[in-house]
C-alpha cells in the first residue's frame, strides 16, 4: 500500500503538470523526452495500481471491486483510475507522434489532468470516509493525498525537463515543485497536529461503556491468535519511532528537498540544476516513504481498544 500511494500519487502528478505545461505551449514537442516522460508517468500509475491487488485476499477478484462504485470509494477509484487512462493515452499519444494539433493534444491533457486529481482524490476518501480510524477521518486526508502526488510529480518532472536540456519548462516545473513542497510541509505539519493535538475520540472507558465506573484495564485478549484487523491496525513497530520517522520525513521530504529546489532555481549552471533536482527526488522519495509509513502505521481503527489500546 507505501508503493501503491506514492508511485500512483506521483504518476498522476506528472500527467498533470506535463499537461499544464502542454497547455502553456512550452512542453517540448520531442520525441525522446516524451517517450521517457510519458512512459515513467505511466509506469507509475500502473505499477501502484498493480501493486494494490496484492493487498487484497484474493487479488484475481479485484475486478468486482468495480461493480460497487455507488456505494464504495475504493470501486470508485478503480473506475476514475481506468477511465483516466482514455485521455491520458490519447493525450501521450498525440502528444508524442504528433497525431493531432497542439493545441488538440493539450486540451486531451488537461481533461486527463482532471481525471488524475479525480482518481487521487478517491484515493483519499477510502481512507477519509472511515469513521472507524480517526487519523484518517478528517480533511487533512484528503489535502495531504491532493498536494503530495503532484509535489512528487512536479519534482520527477523537473529532473526530467533538466535532463532533457529543457531548461525553460524545468524552470516553470521548478518554481511548482517549489510551491507544492512548502504546501505539502504545511499540510503535514497541520495533519499530525490534528492527530496527536486534540484528545482522543474513543477510549476503552468509552468503548465498553464502563469508563463512568473508573479507569478500565483489559485483563486478557479476546483471544489468542492472530487476525487480520491486528495484522493491517495493530501495527506498533513503527510507532516506537513515530517521532524519529516524523522528523525523517519532514527533513527528507520538504526540507531537503526545498533548499535542492532553491539552489536549482538560484545557479546558473544546468549541469548543477540537474544534480540538485537529482537531490530533491531522492530526498522526496525516501520522505515520502516514511511519511507513507506513518500515515498507516499510526492510523489505530477503534476495535483495538479491546485489544489492549487505550485510546484512539
Amino acid at each position: 500500500m507505501i508503493f501503491f500511494t506514492t508511485a500512483s500519487g506521483a504518476g498522476y502528478g506528472m500527467m498533470i503538470w506535463l499537461a499544464v505545461l502542454a497547455a502553456l505551449g512550452i512542453l517540448p514537442q520531442d520525441m525522446a523526452f516524451g517517450l521517457v516522460a510519458f512512459g515513467l508517468g505511466f509506469a507509475l500509475i500502473i505499477g501502484g495500481l498493480l501493486s494494490s491487488t496484492f493487498h487484497l485476499g484474493h487479488p484475481e477478484r479485484a475486478w468486482r471491486a468495480l461493480s460497487q462504485w455507488r456505494s464504495s470509494w475504493l470501486s470508485r477509484e478503480g473506475v476514475a483510475a481506468i477511465l483516466t487512462f482514455i485521455p491520458l493515452g490519447l493525450f501521450a499519444l498525440t502528444w508524442i507522434f504528433g497525431l493531432a494539433p497542439p493545441q488538440v493534444a493539450a486540451a486531451l491533457g488537461v481533461a486527463g489532468a482532471a481525471m488524475s486529481l479525480l482518481t487521487i482524490f478517491t484515493t483519499s476518501m477510502i481512507y477519509a470516509s472511515l469513521k472507524t480510524i480517526p487519523a484518517w477521518h478528517n480533511g487533512w486526508t484528503v489535502a495531504g493525498y491532493l498536494v503530495l502526488g503532484p509535489m512528487n510529480g512536479a519534482a520527477i518532472l523537473t529532473l526530467l525537463l533538466y535532463a532533457f536540456g529543457q531548461d525553460a519548462a524545468a524552470a516553470l516545473a521548478t518554481l511548482i515543485a517549489l510551491v507544492l513542497l512548502f504546501a505539502g510541509l504545511i499540510v503535514k505539519a497541520a495533519y499530525w497536529n490534528h492527530i496527536h493535538g486534540g484528545p482522543p475520540l474513543s477510549t476503552i472507558g468509552s468503548a465498553t461503556g464502563l469508563g463512568h465506573l473508573g479507569k478500565v484495564e483489559m485483563t486478557a485478549s479476546p483471544h489468542d491468535m492472530d487476525n487480520y484487523l491486528l495484522r493491517e491496525m495493530g501495527f506498533r513497530i513503527a510507532r516506537k519511532h513515530a517521532d524519529k520517522l516524523r522528523r525523517i520525513a519532514m527533513l527528507l521530504g520538504f526540507v531537503v528537498p526545498i533548499f535542492s529546489v532553491c539552489g536549482a532555481i538560484g545557479v546558473g549552471e544546468p549541469a548543477v540544476a540537474l544534480a540538485l533536482s537529482l537531490v530533491a527526488v531522492i530526498s522526496c522519495q525516501i520522505g515520502i516513504t516514511c511519511e507513507r509509513w506513518l500515515f498507516f502505521a499510526e492510523a489505530r481503527h477503534a476495535v483495538t481498544l479491546y485489544y489492549g489500546e487505550q485510546a484512539v
